[in-house]
């Protein structure tokens, strides 16, 4: 019965071949696969991808191949087709989408499950079933301040939950293009000090020291001067960031090979940090967040780069992370909070520009973070300002 994607993943430009195609038959046949997709998945993969750098590429192919085969929450194979040809709404009037009564978390998951168990056909531009088009707070392409999306792509961004398993990828880190513009300004951090072996000649010194000594050669060492700086810098990934992919990832780059930076770490995140950051987008590895913030102390500077732009209810609510299957134990603005208590010395790079910051969750972290805007200049203006925090932080200490 899966012939089919065989044929398809080799279309596609995975190079699976017959005998490793049999391994799979043999291993489902052996039950490895748990009688679920979600270990079919993984199952295949294991045996019939060679390379990473092709996981991405298989991810398309078993999103085209099996969409709607197994929804997860529950949500009925049916439903997705619905779904899957949208019936766009026309424009509601200010007082229209005023008129909407917003759901607290709970009563959105709660009104949700039972759409699901009652819903048995498709659905356009109503306000109670999940469909497309219209206000109904489950579905997607219509409109409501508060919603579960199912299926379909972003594009209002007032979403306050996604129930669909939701797959990102990790930034490059060897891209050139524009990168040098960012290495200059990065270079506004350099912090240098001697430490380590000494093992550089000091010209001043030694002519001094053989001065004092009648003429007869001191040769005086130190140790080379280099840059004490420490960078954390924290990245979001996916979503309303993909479009500025290729600025974040320059961005980057840019810090990825400054080598005369004493430590550097990243992390990824989607939307707001929370309990977990994220070491591999694509496999969901990270470390939690507080074992993270224990390893750093008060002199690192904090870099976060991302759009700030989500449903409030993820800032303020404990559970409302975008994710349905994701129910944090505490609020993004907590975790906000806490990053900048431990790290201090920190910055918000927002690559939207500033003429849209009156969205309210950029409003919130801008109650918490000092942002400016991912240009050049914004750029500048950030690490002076880190410069600032880090005379401060001397001052202080």
């Amino acid at each position: 019965m899966f012939v089919g994607f065989f044929f398809h993943m080799r279309a596609r430009g995975i190079p699976v071949s017959l005998t490793e195609w049999l391994s799979l038959m043999q291993a489902i046949g052996m039950g490895l696969e748990h009688q679920s997709m979600p270990g079919f998945y993984h199952l295949c993969r294991s045996l019939c991808v060679k390379t990473e750098a092709h996981f991405d590429l298989y991810d398309q192919c078993y999103a085209e191949w099996f969409k709607g085969v197994e929804a997860p929450a529950g949500v009925a194979e049916e439903i997705l087709k619905w779904l899957e040809n949208p019936i766009f709404p026309r424009e509601l009037t200010a007082e229209e989408i005023a008129a909407l009564k917003e759901l607290d978390l709970d009563e959105l998951r709660r009104q949700f499950e039972e759409r699901l168990q009652e819903q048995d056909e498709r659905h356009d531009g109503g306000n109670r079933w999940v469909g497309t088009g219209g206000t109904s707070p489950f579905g997607h392409g219509g409109q409501h301040p508060t919603g579960v999306r199912v299926g379909g792509a972003g594009g209002g961004r007032s979403a306050m939950q996604i129930a669909q398993e939701r797959r990102f990828k990790n930034l490059r880190h060897d891209r050139v293009l524009d990168v040098r513009q960012i290495s200059v300004a990065l270079r506004k951090l350099r912090r240098l000090g001697r430490d380590g072996r000494p093992d550089e000649l000091d010209i001043d010194e030694t002519i001094d020291s053989t001065a004092r000594n009648a003429g007869d050669i001191d040769l005086i060492f130190r140790p080379e001067r280099k840059n004490t700086v420490k960078l954390l810098l924290l990245m979001d990934v996916g979503g309303s960031m993909t479009p500025y992919t290729r600025l974040s990832e320059r961005l980057f780059s840019a810090s990825h090979q400054a080598s005369h930076f004493k430590a550097f770490k990243h992390f990824y995140f989607h939307n707001c940090p929370y309990e977990t950051l994220f070491t591999d987008m694509t496999r969901r590895e990270g470390r939690p967040t507080l074992e993270v913030l224990e390893e750093l102390d008060r002199s690192w500077y904090c870099v976060v780069v991302g759009d700030a732009s989500m449903h409030p209810y993820e800032l303020s609510v404990a559970g409302g992370a975008i994710d349905y299957f994701h129910n944090n134990d505490e609020a993004g603005l907590t975790w906000l909070a806490r990053i900048k208590e431990r790290l201090p010395q920190c910055v918000w790079l927002n690559p939207e520009p500033p003429q849209y910051w009156y969205v309210r969750s950029i409003q919130m972290v801008q109650e918490v973070f000092d942002m400016f805007p991912l240009t050049v200049e914004g750029l500048d203006a950030a690490l002076d300002e880190l410069k600032r925090k880090r005379q401060r932080f001397r001052w202080s200490a």
